[in-house]
């Protein structure tokens, strides 16, 4: 039986997976987000993320770091229970938290191979793309499942009450 908590790794532990992995000669993905509700887009965009190479290390922003970026009244769903929900995900392979307002320190540190991000982003404008391809790695985008995300969810929610 597996432990899905056991997949929510510290920043030390994640970096140490992920160089042990490319040792193996693995590729390692990197993408990252709030993921407050958990809804189909993103179970779509991370299954595709994982089919871009062999391990997954998904970055959630903490709680804080979502306040700062969403607002005071987000997350709705707690970091610990976020960071349980998206480890549960067979093709997630680890998960890390971080508290800044971007991912860079934890790109910088894991140093993956595939940066990836959602196609509403840009190639250009992804944080640590530069890092990313300057160290020989590649940044890729992913097209989002159209009707999907967290703040759609919540206002809909809103408007049934």
């Amino acid at each position: 039986m597996t432990n899905t908590a056991s997949k929510v790794k510290t920043l030390e532990e994640t970096v140490s997976l992920a160089q042990q992995w490319r040792e193996a000669g693995q590729t390692v993905v990197f993408t990252n987000g709030c993921f407050d509700i958990l809804h189909l887009g993103h179970v779509d965009y991370l299954e595709k993320a994982r089919n871009l190479g062999h391990k997954l290390v998904l970055g959630i922003n903490t709680d804080a770091s979502v306040g700062r970026i969403k607002g005071p009244l987000r997350p709705v769903v707690d970091q610990y229970a976020r960071a349980r929900l998206m480890a549960s995900l067979a093709f997630v392979d680890v998960v890390v938290l971080f508290d800044e307002s971007t991912p860079e320190s934890l790109i910088r540190a894991i140093k993956p191979d595939i940066l990836v991000k959602g196609n509403d982003y840009s190639p250009q404008n992804i944080v640590g793309a530069d890092f990313v391809v300057a160290n020989g790695g590649s940044v890729k985008t992913i097209p989002l499942v159209d009707g999907y995300s967290t703040s759609k969810i919540i206002e809909k929610i809103k408007k049934a009450f």
